[in-house]
């Protein structure tokens, strides 16, 4: 007898701490729900559930050890009632229940569950076995089916969700190429470095290719521009031919113009 009541006392010290860590376990998973529910995440509450799962299997592997007793054949007496306030009863209930009445013990020390769910069990079974084969299979299928379809349309959104917080942190443009390109546009910054293919290099004031020609309705008129690329072959008058074929002189920077006999080139 005392090797017995040793036993269940040690299978009840285990029961006990495996159930005080499932209860602290619930308690603080109650607790992100209602305090916590605006930053919950979905991976927060799968840990949550999977801790929980792990924590019931633990008891239940407990419960059907070999050498844990049947709890069922024993038998729970209340040795003495009381409808006063019991101090120890309530520190080992953490305040559930302050007093061991007769109103408390049918609840407390109850081994079947209360007769409205009791009834309903029993209406469910009896559902359920009308039920044939066929019509329970096409049940199964239609549900299974619609799970399926939710868990896929769940997936689709979570994917589109993620390729959507993606999209705006890919960077398609390079800012310095932007930069350059409107300080090159707005205030022509780093273009008397550039060189067109095929010349030697950007024209200056006062040598071939840094003038361009302006036919207006007095004539041919030059009009030197600094630092202008010589992209086209400019309009020459016979005496700028004349003095860009000599080698080893320069063609005079003055502004000519030259007025038109009696053909003009823009004449109706």
């Amino acid at each position: 007898m005392q090797r017995e009541e040793k036993q269940l006392e040690a299978s009840l010290d285990a029961l006990l701490n495996q159930v005080a860590d499932l209860k602290n376990s619930l308690g603080s998973f109650i607790y992100k729900l209602e305090n916590e529910y605006d930053r919950l995440t979905w991976p927060s509450v799968l840990d949550s559930f999977a801790l929980l799962s792990g924590q019931l299997n633990t008891l239940n592997k407990v419960l059907k050890h070999e050498k844990t007793p049947l709890f069922r054949n024993q038998v729970i007496i209340p040795l003495v009632l009381s409808p006063d306030r019991d101090e120890d009863l309530m520190r080992q209930t953490e305040g559930r229940v302050p007093v061991f009445s007769h109103e408390v013990v049918p609840d407390h020390l109850r081994t079947k569950p209360d007769p409205e769910v009791e009834e309903q069990e029993k209406q469910l079974t009896t559902d359920a076995a009308r039920i044939g084969a066929d019509a329970a299979q096409k049940q199964i299928q239609s549900l299974n089916k619609m799970c399926s379809n939710l868990l896929e349309k769940i997936s689709k959104e979570e994917r589109e969700s993620e390729s959507g917080g993606l999209r705006p942190n890919k960077q398609t443009f390079n800012p310095a190429d932007t930069n350059a390109l409107v300080a090159a546009v707005a205030f022509g910054k780093g273009l008397s470095n550039w060189r067109p293919s095929g010349s030697s290099g950007p024209g200056q004031p006062g040598q071939p290719g840094a003038g361009t020609i302006l036919a207006g309705a007095s004539g041919l008129q030059q009009v030197q521009m600094p630092g202008a690329p010589n992209q086209q072959q400019p309009m020459l008058s016979g005496v700028q031919m004349a003095q860009a074929g000599q080698p080893g002189k320069m063609p005079s920077g003055i502004k000519t113009n030259i007025k038109s006999a009696s053909m003009h080139p823009y004449q109706r």
